[in-house]
């Protein structure tokens, strides 16, 4: 696919055709999410589904009068997709408000992690960090909508199908990004290791690293091997940050407010799509590494920012925690 529409955009120079496989070839995931169907490759599947969920979410959150983050551009994928056509894309537009547990409380959780990890890259790079890479980058528009010293990169990794699809909506609006960005048209499943350097990422220099929403959908042999690789890739000074979930029984939380919310509304069944095996600890394996990592609950920010999801009974999000590491200068 071609993302050269930009002079500032710089495509994959292979077009990201991988051959080499990496443990858990069978699972799909991009762009935070992984699909019902392992076929579908843009946003038609429940892999696309997921990605405009979250979208959808942002989209709300922009047009609060007390927003936690801004993007201009989500409601626009909204709106460019058929099958969701008809989700709202601000509060006002949701019958029962705040109240309601899919776009009141889940998109205010999806807010609240947009800008911390938003605060968490530009802080990284503040620090001396010019190589952004977001793993599984969906329809993350932060090449656009943040503002980043002008020798920065910003690797967006993606299946092509999900690359296209945001290349066709953001051309639509003539949008331009604010920094170098290389989108990676690649299967994670495949060698994408081979397919970023390839691309220009330079493992010597230090970067940070984003895997926002993407970890608990993998087997944990995947998610260790990613999390070996990024390891293997970063020079001292680098930063990751990820999302895991911990609860010994996610199926235990299946009558939560949140996932019912999501199955009905918009036909979503988020649990369907967790992979059910036990989890790695990847902040540990991590801090073995000589990492320095800390972990939050989402509730930590909810407190820091005066808004957010508070816990409730029963809570889909009771399990959810925010990892940020750093690989220490020697």
């Amino acid at each position: 696919m071609n993302e050269a529409s930009s002079t500032t955009d710089s495509p994959h120079p292979n077009g990201g055709q991988l051959a080499a496989p990496v443990p858990g070839r069978g699972t799909d995931i991009a762009g935070g999410t992984a699909p019902q169907d392992p076929d579908v490759g843009g946003v038609d599947g429940g892999v696309g589904l997921t990605a405009l969920l979250v979208a959808a979410a942002r989209a709300i959150e922009t047009h609060r009068h007390d927003s936690l983050a801004r993007d201009v551009y989500a409601e626009h994928f909204v709106r460019a997709a058929p099958a969701c056509a008809d989700w709202p894309v601000r509060i006002e537009q949701v019958p029962d408000g705040d109240r309601n547990a899919l776009w009141g409380r889940f998109a205010r959780y999806f807010g609240l992690r947009t800008r911390v990890l938003d605060d968490f890259l530009l802080g990284a790079v503040g620090t001396g960090a010019r190589q952004v890479v977001l793993l599984g980058a969906g329809l993350d528009t932060r090449a656009f909508r943040l503002d980043w010293p002008s020798d920065c990169a910003v690797f967006e990794m993606d299946r092509a199908g999900v690359l296209a699809f945001k290349h066709r909506v953001l051309t639509g609006l003539s949008a331009a990004p604010k920094v170098k960005r290389v989108p990676v048209p690649v299967d994670l499943r495949a060698d994408w290791v081979t397919a970023l350097t390839s691309a220009g990422f330079d493992p010597a220099a230090p970067s940070v690293w984003l895997a926002e929403g993407l970890l608990f959908y993998l087997p944990s042999t995947v998610e260790t091997y990613l999390v070996d690789a990024v390891d293997r890739l970063t020079a001292e000074g680098s930063a990751l940050a990820f999302e895991a979930k911990v609860e010994a029984d996610l199926l235990a939380y299946r009558d939560s407010a949140i996932y019912t919310a999501t199955r009905e509304e918009i036909g979503i069944d988020l649990l369907h799509l967790f992979d059910k095996g036990p989890r790695p600890d990847s902040a540990g394996d991590l801090a073995a590494r000589g990492w320095s990592t800390s972990t939050h609950t989402p509730f930590d920010f909810t407190r820091e920012h005066g808004r957010g999801p508070l816990p409730e009974p029963n809570d889909a999000l009771e399990g959810n925690r925010w990892v940020f590491a750093h690989k220490r200068r020697r």
